[in-house]
């Protein structure tokens, strides 16, 4: 716990608890630590002498600020009118079937969150997703089957050890 809050601790001073820079802080930790505690909340309110109940405002109400753990990959789906019309219900039915899922939730094995958003600011190639930090457009059921397929692929190739010369 202390070395999380110690990296909670090194975001705090880099903005020197500057009550101003209360979202950077936030999105720094939740990017350092893979989403922000309750302990994470409470340091962050004390250093900034802000209340508690602001800074959990503050992070609650960002989309790309997360108060659970998520997966090791992230899909967020927009979900304003634009893509919805453009074919975003069947993709988000595809992306439910494929991952075993609701949206809201993580895989078991912590693998994938599925996850709504706003607007990514991409409406003119709707129906449109993130995962991680990559944004997709024009998309199908099957090109977002493909999507996570190509994810899982690279994730195989990072574990699989590589063959040794002899």
């Amino acid at each position: 716990m202390e070395e999380v809050l110690a990296a909670t601790d090194r975001v705090i001073d880099a903005h020197k608890a500057d009550r101003e820079a209360l979202v950077e802080i936030l999105r720094e930790v939740n990017d350092e630590n893979g989403h922000l505690t309750r302990d994470d909340l409470q340091r962050i309110a004390e250093r900034t002498n802000l209340p508690l109940s602001e800074v959990y405002s503050v992070a609650s109400f960002y989309s790309l600020i997360s108060l659970e753990p998520l997966g090791r990959h992230v899909i967020r789906l927009c979900q304003d009118a634009p893509c919805h019309v453009a074919g975003g219900r069947e993709v988000r039915e595809a992306l439910e079937h494929e991952l075993g899922i609701p949206f809201g939730e993580t895989t078991l094995d912590e693998q994938w969150s599925l996850l709504t958003t706003s607007c990514i600011g991409a409406c003119a190639v709707g129906p449109v997703m993130m995962v991680d930090n990559d944004i997709f457009g024009n998309l199908t059921p099957e090109k977002a089957r493909e999507i996570i397929a190509r994810y899982r692929e690279a994730d195989v190739q990072d574990v699989t050890p590589t063959p040794q010369g002899g």
